[in-house]
């Protein structure tokens, strides 16, 4: 048995459609991890309606499980400390660890299934390697970098070696009531939120000066959490209809609780060639060696970037060859050797 992993999208109906298509036993199952309800309507109950009526469509059973606690727990508590400490966390890259390949996975071993399957873009071989996904534009193997090989043996990822068009026309062949669904973003698991009234549920931010380089007070800011690096909009201080006034977030000085921008978007302030990391995971459990050059990606959809990356006691320093621009403290840098993902860290200082 295979228990595939259904969001409601058209990327999961897919996996678990193809997968059917393969005369294999497949199970799709809701997984609901966030309770609170948008504008009087809880977006896991429009999801699971659109389960519902796919695994109908498709001829499968279909379950619900509820791991909000354990997103909380493990995900969400994580994210807010982040940002009250000033970082701007990922919270995918932590939903896909502590969530879906973890407490899914279990949960999923402990009803009989031999794999899990998902709709991400990514690719595995028999080596339990990492692989982009096929589509270039929608590769995930950004987010799931945290995995180890352990974890991959276990899942299939049915639609990696396709297309987003490839995907959507199978999903219209089918008749699948999520064909022409737009793709989710926002807050894993969460949704699309208003960024600021969102966090301030949470939060009793505390205001404080924006300013230039060389200390100018300039405005103020509605707490540090708001704001990451390379910001402009939103910072209410100059550069009304863009130009040369515009203002970019460029640094966070936590201890003074102050925002720092500057006007050029070119400022050397924005870029970084050396980028420290810390809680470095591999999915080979062990490095390449101590220190070597590869590729990395320091957001997602990033094209490829030379570095060299060299392990310390705390971590590994990642040096580019070519000058990064917003490196955000908090955010992920992944590390690729071709097709192959290595692995990755957490940005702590660039």
């Amino acid at each position: 048995m295979i228990v595939a992993g259904m969001s409601g999208g058209v990327d999961s109906a897919v996996s678990a459609l193809l997968l059917r298509e393969l005369g294999l036993d497949v199970v799709g199952v809701f997984m609901k991890n966030w309770d609170e309800e948008e504008d009087g309507v809880c977006a896991a109950t429009r999801d699971y309606d659109d389960v519902r009526r796919t695994c109908d469509t498709i001829g499968i059973p279909y379950y619900t499980v509820n791991f909000a606690k354990e997103y909380y727990d493990r995900v969400f508590a994580h994210c807010l400390r982040e940002f009250e400490a000033g970082r701007t966390p990922n919270p995918d890259v932590l939903c896909n660890r502590e969530i879906k390949f973890d407490a899914f996975l279990k949960f999923a071993e402990g009803i009989g299934a031999e794999k899990i399957a998902t709709g991400h873009f990514v690719r595995t071989d028999d080596g339990g390697r990492l692989l982009k996904g096929t589509d270039a534009n929608k590769d995930q193997s950004y987010f799931l970098y945290m995995l180890k090989s352990e974890q991959l043996r276990r899942a299939v990822f049915p639609v990696g070696g396709m297309t987003k068009r490839e995907v959507r026309e199978i999903a219209r062949r089918a008749n699948l009531p999520v064909s022409e669904k737009k793709d989710s973003t926002g807050i894993c698991f969460i949704g699309e939120r208003r960024f600021k009234p969102f966090l301030q549920k949470y939060f009793n931010a505390e205001k404080g000066d924006i300013v230039t380089p060389d200390g100018t007070i300039i405005g103020r800011h509605d707490g540090l959490m708001y704001y990451t690096i390379g910001q402009r909009r939103g910072l209410g201080v100059g550069g009304k209809g863009g130009g040369e006034g515009r203002r970019f977030v460029v640094a966070k000085d936590t201890r003074n609780n102050r925002l720092i921008v500057e006007q050029n978007e070119r400022s050397e302030l924005l870029y970084s060639s050396e980028v420290k990391l810390t809680d470095i995971t591999w999915i080979a459990r062990e490095p390449p060696a101590h220190s070597f050059r590869c590729a990395a990606k320091f957001r997602y959809r990033q094209p490829d970037q030379v570095v060299t990356v060299t392990l310390t006691e705390t971590g590994a320093t990642v040096r580019a060859c070519e000058p990064q621009r917003a490196v955000t403290p908090g955010q992920s840098a992944v590390l690729y050797d071709g097709e192959v993902c290595l692995g990755g860290g957490i940005v702590s200082d660039s």
